[in-house]
């Protein structure tokens, strides 16, 4: 996988990609409203599917969602839709290219009422970071009573494809929750509070 002497999380495959996602952005505390709708946008076609898969495709969803921009997501018409639906290069799943309309529309709403989107997120956590400490892949649970909240608040806002287990995934990956196991190098570097 690396020829580096790091210890890594154990769901680490040899995927140079996954490789990179995990020591560079997996559980970086992030405050910019469009790193929160990309991954809101990602996760939902996650669901049923591996990370793994979407990562590899991230790049064409950012060509057919205006660079995870909401505003141009939410005009996106049904000719636009369909396009996305016809294109080889993101999972064509009518649903999820429906939800991804629907939640921008959401998105921008709680931008116009919070402020911010990444305020009303990191409000859950009064805006810590939770560190948890978990030795073995097992013990990672899919989902909270954190994350039951999350999910909770976002379909009261509209969105759509925001189960609990889909918001414990966007938390865990944009560092609300620091679920690297505690031999992670990384683990170390966030506990320390190195932020990219």
């Amino acid at each position: 996988m690396t020829d580096d002497s790091k210890l890594r999380c154990t769901w680490l495959s040899d995927d140079e990609l996954m490789l990179r996602y995990h020591d560079e952005e997996w559980g970086v505390p992030v405050h910019d409203d469009s790193i929160w709708f990309e991954f809101i946008v990602l996760n939902a076609f996650q669901a049923g599917l591996s990370w793994k898969t979407v990562l590899h495709k991230r790049e064409a969803f950012r060509q057919v969602f205006y660079g995870f921009d909401p505003v141009q997501v939410a005009r996106m018409s049904n000719k636009e839709i369909e396009n996305g639906r016809q294109n080889p290069s993101i999972i064509r799943n009518r649903l999820k290219i429906k939800a991804a309309v629907n939640n921008a529309a959401a998105f921008l709403k709680v931008q116009e009422e919070r402020g911010s989107f990444d305020s009303f997120i990191w409000s859950f956590t009064s805006g810590e970071v939770i560190h948890n400490s978990w030795r073995e892949l097992k013990e990672i649970p899919a989902s909270t009573s954190l994350s039951d909240t999350v999910s909770n608040a976002l379909k009261k806002e509209g969105f759509s494809f925001v189960g609990s287990t889909i918001c414990y995934a966007i938390l865990q990956a944009l560092g609300v929750v620091n679920d690297h196991l505690v031999h992670c190098f990384r683990y170390k570097e966030l506990i320390g509070g190195n932020e990219n």
